[in-house]
C-alpha cells in the first residue's frame, strides 16, 4: 500500500518499520486496518461529544472491572477450553471482554485527541498516569486472587508483583532516559504487547501462564532499556553517535528477531511464538495452569 493512501496518524504507527526499510508482515496490514477503523470511530465519537479524558476514564473503569474478575478467577480456566485439572468459570472470559473494551478506549482517546485537535499536555499526563493505574489494577487483581485462595500461593503472588514492577520499570526507564537522550523506544514488551498478552490469556483461561511470561520475559525489556539508556548517555557525553536501537550489526543481529520493529515479518514470528505459548503452552505443560501439584512450587521447594 502506498504510504500516501494512509492517514498520517496510521502511518506514524509504523514509523520505525519505514526507517529500517524492512518488508512488512501480517501485523503491518492488520495494524493499518485497525488504525483506519480507529480514526473513523474517533470521528464518530467526536460528533457525539466525546472527549479524550472521558474516554480515558471509561477505559480505566472497564479495566477495574476486569481486575475484579481476575480477583475472582485468575487461576480458573474458561469452560470452552477446559483442558486439564482445576476449576473452570466465566470470570476470565468476562475479564477478556472488559479488557477488549478498555483496550479500544485506550486506542480511541489518543485518536480523538489527534483527530479532534483536543490534545493537551494535561491530557497526556492523565493518559500516561491512567495507563500505570490500569497495570496496577490488573496485577493487583491477580495478586489478591492467589492471596485469597484457601491455600495462598506464594509463587503466583510473587509473579504478579514482579510483573507489575516490570511494567512500571519499562515505562519509567523510557520516561527518565528521554529527559537526556532523544529516544529510548527499545525492547519487545511495550505496553501494547503486554496488554494483548493479558487479554489473550484471559480469553484462553491461561492467566497463570501469562504471569510467568510477564514476570520473566519482561525482565529482558527492562534490562534492554536500562542498558540502551546507559550506552546512549555514555555516547552522548563522549560525542559519539547513539547505539542502534534495533539489532546489532553482523550475524548476531540477524538472530535478534525480537529487536525488529512492529509490523515486520520478524516481529510477526516473535509475536506468534508468544501467542502460541499462551494458547497451547498450558495444554502441553499443565504446570502453567497453577493447579496441583503446581499451585505453589516455591512453597514446595523452600518453605
Amino acid at each position: 500500500m502506498n504510504q500516501d493512501s494512509v492517514s498520517p496518524s496510521v502511518a506514524n504507527d509504523f514509523q520505525a518499520l519505514r526507517e529500517t526499510g524492512e518488508a512488512g508482515g501480517a501485523s503491518l496490514s492488520i495494524g493499518r486496518a485497525v488504525g483506519r477503523a480507529r480514526d473513523r470511530v474517533a470521528q464518530g465519537l467526536i460528533r457525539c461529544g466525546a472527549t479524550p479524558n472521558r474516554i480515558t476514564i471509561v477505559g480505566f473503569l472497564l479495566t477495574c472491572g476486569a481486575a475484579y474478575c481476575l480477583m475472582q478467577g485468575a487461576s480458573h480456566q474458561v469452560w470452552y477450553l477446559h483442558t486439564g485439572p482445576g476449576p473452570a468459570s466465566a470470570w476470565p472470559a468476562l475479564a477478556a471482554l472488559l479488557l477488549f473494551l478498555a483496550g479500544a478506549c485506550d486506542m480511541l482517546d489518543g485518536a480523538i485527541a489527534r483527530v479532534g485537535r483536543m490534545g493537551t499536555r494535561a491530557g497526556a499526563v492523565l493518559d500516561s498516569s491512567v495507563d500505570r493505574f490500569s497495570d496496577m489494577a490488573i496485577y493487583t487483581g491477580c495478586f489478591l486472587h492467589f492471596a485469597l485462595l484457601p491455600a495462598p500461593s506464594v509463587t503466583y503472588q510473587l509473579l504478579a508483583l514482579v510483573a507489575l514492577c516490570n511494567g512500571v520499570l519499562i515505562s519509567y526507564i523510557k520516561a527518565r532516559a528521554e529527559d537526556i537522550i532523544p529516544d529510548c523506544s527499545v525492547g519487545y514488551w511495550l505496553r501494547g504487547e503486554r496488554f494483548a498478552a493479558i487479554l489473550i490469556g484471559c480469553a484462553c483461561g491461561h492467566v497463570p501462564a501469562v504471569l510467568w511470561q510477564m514476570a520473566i520475559g519482561c525482565l529482558f525489556t527492562v534490562w534492554r532499556r536500562l542498558s540502551y539508556a546507559y550506552a546512549a548517555v555514555a555516547a552522548l557525553e563522549s560525542g559519539r553517535p547513539a547505539p542502534p536501537r534495533g539489532p546489532v550489526p553482523g550475524w548476531r543481529g540477524r538472530l535478534q528477531l525480537w529487536r525488529r520493529p512492529r509490523g515486520s515479518i520478524a516481529y510477526d514470528l516473535v509475536t506468534g511464538a508468544n501467542i502460541a505459548y499462551i494458547v497451547v503452552g498450558p495444554v502441553f505443560w499443565p504446570a502453567l495452569l497453577a493447579t496441583e501439584p503446581w499451585t505453589d512450587p516455591l512453597r514446595r521447594l523452600w518453605f
